[in-house]
């Protein structure tokens, strides 16, 4: 049997895969898993639980509420709000564990559960593996007074705000600018940010029914930001994904601004007020190689982790930094956050363009792309991929042949018999060309018909 947890919390179909048994099964045995690590010695536990926009997540609340509360633990319930929301509340209430309900940019059918320990931090590996063996197991059920109690907490969503907007020294003026929301968790709140900070905003796919989360907008569809960027007439646009962990921009002239380019342009400024620790970022495999260089002609180094921003945070945690990222938009930032925050990052970037008199464009040209072609091998011997001495002789052909000026990247995915082959090149023709090699020696030596 696979394992529940993914690597952003559990999900799946609501109602079908993810349903308001398993919702409360996971919030007792959350609960039960804590208390025996001693989370929760000397006190009555606390947690807060927030939701995306999705219908599913109404009954899926009153099930986590009801686990929870069930198990003896008070909960703090947030209502809609972005994830980063519910990390930086769970830390600053004091909670003993955080619960977000959202599948972040996945379509409106699905939807997620992700838990946050004290602090606000993810939880590590090994405790998601306790709380998926501990589920449905017998206990015994506090009574009376021992009984947890829920109650509506939506105001604490304001200290979440106001944290955000502390983050810049001064406040940002003269900058107009559209921000899509995804019909998602950051609709309420992330414009209530930016005009805080003084950014005059205007708002698409902010005005979520329950089932239009993330249809053709956010950061999955940037197709609609890009127009009203171009008819408004504004500096630049922001777009969220659903639960508003993430962000990308586009520039004044339309064109996309990804987390390569964002990570480029807060490591550059941090480097210059000597602020980036260790002069250095911390970014994943699938990171652009024009991101790469563009961070040697600055003289900062470049650390890369397996893909995903869990992995990110791993290895910032670990050494240290405080600045870190993916190419889809998920930058942390420590000094601040816990986790990804599409809000803070977006605000940490206009305040960037403001204060440096510069268009986003202009920013973003720091970082030059290189072309990139991924192309997806399926029906074969993922196990074998590095181990196959012909696949291996192609893959060192094509690297000797692109030099410094290109890499190759062979992933397995981690659910399907599938490899992943990402080339990157000066050239659009190159990149391509050197693919469909790598690809045609995966399938003729690795397939599995």
């Amino acid at each position: 049997m696979s394992r529940l947890f993914g690597t952003d919390g559990v999900r799946g179909v609501a109602n079908l895969d993810l349903t308001a048994e398993l919702a409360l099964d996971l919030a007792v045995s959350a609960a039960h898993v804590l208390a025996d690590l001693g989370e929760f010695q000397g006190h009555r536990p606390t947690a807060v639980v927030g939701t995306d926009s999705r219908a599913s997540g109404d009954f899926l609340e009153a099930a986590i509420v009801a686990g929870l509360t069930s198990a003896g633990v008070d909960v703090l319930r947030l209502g809609i709000i972005p994830t980063p929301g519910v990390a930086f509340l769970t830390a600053q209430v004091g909670a003993d564990l955080g619960v977000m309900i959202s599948a972040s940019h996945n379509p409106m059918p699905d939807n997620g559960i992700k838990f946050f320990a004290r602090g606000g931090v993810k939880l590590a590996d090994s405790v998601e593996n306790q709380i998926e063996q501990r589920l449905s197991e017998d206990w015994q059920r506090p009574t009376g007074s021992d009984v947890g109690r829920a109650k509506f907490a939506f105001h604490l969503t304001d200290e979440y705000v106001k944290h955000v907007v502390s983050t810049i020294s001064s406040p940002i003026t003269g900058l107009k600018v559209v921000v899509d929301c995804a019909n998602g968790a950051a609709s309420f709140i992330a414009p209530e940010i930016y005009r805080r900070a003084g950014i005059d905003v205007i708002e698409i796919h902010c005005e979520p029914d329950g089932t239009n989360i993330n249809h053709n907008c956010g950061s999955t569809h940037l197709e609609s930001l890009q127009t009203a960027v171009q008819e408004h007439g504004a500096d630049l646009g922001i777009a969220h994904d659903g639960d508003a962990d993430r962000v990308l921009a586009i520039d004044h002239m339309g064109d996309v601004v990804d987390g390569d380019h964002i990570l480029a342009i807060l490591a550059i400024t941090m480097n210059a007020r000597n602020t980036l620790e260790k002069k250095t970022v911390v970014t994943t495999l699938m990171a652009n190689l024009g991101f790469k260089l563009a961070m040697q002609e600055h003289g900062i180094d470049v650390i890369q982790t397996a893909v995903g921003d869990r992995y990110v945070l791993e290895e910032m945690s670990a050494s240290q930094f405080n600045l870190g990222g993916e190419q889809s938009g998920h930058v942390i930032l420590s000094d601040y956050a816990t986790t990804g925050d599409g809000a803070l990052t977006a605000l940490q970037l206009m305040w960037v363009v403001n204060a440096s008199q510069r268009t986003l464009h202009d920013l973003a040209g720091i970082v030059t792309k290189y072309p990139q072609i991924l192309i997806n091998v399926p029906d074969v011997d993922k196990a074998n991929v590095n181990s196959n001495a012909q696949v291996q002789a192609v893959v060192s052909a094509v690297e000797s042949e692109l030099g410094q000026e290109g890499r190759v990247l062979l992933r397995a995915s981690g659910t399907e018999p599938v490899i992943r082959v990402m080339v990157e090149a000066k050239t659009i023709e190159l990149a391509h060309k050197a693919a469909e090699e790598i690809a045609t020696a995966v399938r003729h030596n690795l397939s599995l018909l």
